[in-house]
């Protein structure tokens, strides 16, 4: 029998704790269009609206209810933030394996305790680290592994918002040490780091509070230095993480310089805007039904030197997006559990994310430059 057969005849029954705007948006739409897993359980303390979008899953009232559930297999973590290691550590100690959305934890410390729960427990332990499958990340990968840019010498990877306001009544903006935009944008923008090239050498954070009143920390720059990566050995690159709500004109998504030229791609993946405005439902894995390509008025602009001597000559063309696909998160997830595969997000690279943040937030208070340790 296949493992496909085995799949099907043996479906992942999946729970989905909280149905907000992680669960609702990430987790629930994907989990359910990827063969093999069934989204079994909801869990949505107020309200019922994710009966009404998923009448085939139970809808409990308790995270406890979904651990006590022999027939549960996996738990994916879409709490608020400060809740992720304790939901986490339960669901393990109840032999689920468990997908954890980010921030993976509050601390390197809780990080490391859930790794080495989930490998003694032998359970799958995931960081949600979707990004990875967003348009211009692939881009950018096809980009580097095809070498138009030649040697990369900076990466420039923003994330800009506009709320010079701060927001009432919502977890994401009340002071805590996993809110604010550090644990909300920052490990996004550090995992893809360590996607591309692996662990940097040296970190500089710039963690801070730009809005008129705020109780969170609302604008970082963090800069990894590479003294060498996969790409280039012995070269140095300079990646510079960006995120901010007071940019009412967004700076590009990426700006990537190379010694060939430069490549700059504004705009969002479609994914999160298609599934959360306008109503989408992503296909099942396997259908020949296409989920949004991006059209080729938001691909991004490669600028390369057709001669590079003085005087310079430049050529600007558009660049065609790779197509996201937020499926293959969970599609790894799948082959995880039933086969035994490598996850594509590594569990140490959920480890990683939060100590590179905690070094960015140390770097920021002690005024420095620190080099990067993974203790």
């Amino acid at each position: 029998m296949s493992a496909m057969s085995i799949r099907t005849a043996m479906s992942i029954n999946t729970a989905v704790l909280g149905y907000g705007l992680a669960g609702k948006v990430f987790h629930c739409p994907f989990v359910s269009a990827v063969p093999g897993l069934e989204l079994s359980v909801i869990v949505q303390r107020t309200g019922d609206t994710a009966r009404e979008r998923y009448p085939n899953a139970r809808i409990l009232k308790s995270a406890e209810e979904a651990f006590a559930d022999p027939n549960i297999d996996l738990i994916v973590v879409g709490l608020p933030n400060d809740t992720h290691y304790a939901m986490a550590k339960a669901a393990l100690e109840a032999g689920k394996h468990v997908v954890i959305d980010k921030p993976f934890a509050s601390s390197s410390a809780e990080a490391r305790e859930l790794i080495d729960l989930a490998k003694a427990k032998g359970l799958v332990l995931a960081p949600f680290h979707n990004r990875r499958w967003d348009a211009d990340f692939l881009t950018l990968r096809k980009i580097l592994d095809e070498g138009h840019l030649g040697r990369i010498v900076e990466v420039f990877s923003s994330y800009d918002r506009f709320r010079p306001i701060q927001r009432p009544n919502t977890w994401k903006e009340a002071a805590s040490p996993t809110s604010g935009i550090l644990f909300d944008l920052g490990p996004h923008l550090v995992d893809q780091a360590l996607a591309l090239f692996g662990a940097p050498a040296r970190v500089t954070g710039s963690v801070r509070e730009d809005r008129d009143q705020t109780d969170i920390n609302d604008a970082v720059d963090i800069t990894f230095e590479y003294d060498s990566t996969p790409f280039w050995p012995g070269k140095p690159v300079r990646f510079i993480c960006h995120a901010t709500m007071l940019a009412a004109d967004a700076a590009p998504r990426f700006r990537v310089h190379g010694t060939h030229g430069s490549w700059t791609k504004y705009g969002l993946d479609p994914q999160e805007n298609a599934l959360l405005n306008l109503g989408a439902v992503p296909p099942q894995v396997g259908s020949s039904e296409p989920w949004l390509p991006e059209p080729e008025s938001a691909w991004g602009t490669l600028t390369l030197a057709t001669e590079r001597k003085e005087p310079v000559q430049l050529e600007k063309k558009p660049y065609p997006s790779v197509t996201g696909d937020y499926r293959n998160f969970y599609v790894s997830v799948r082959d995880a559990i039933a086969d035994g595969k490598p996850l594509a997000v590594p569990t140490e690279d959920g480890y990683r994310t939060v100590r590179l943040l905690e070094l960015a937030q140390q770097s920021t208070k002690e005024r420095r430059t620190l080099y990067v340790d993974f203790k």
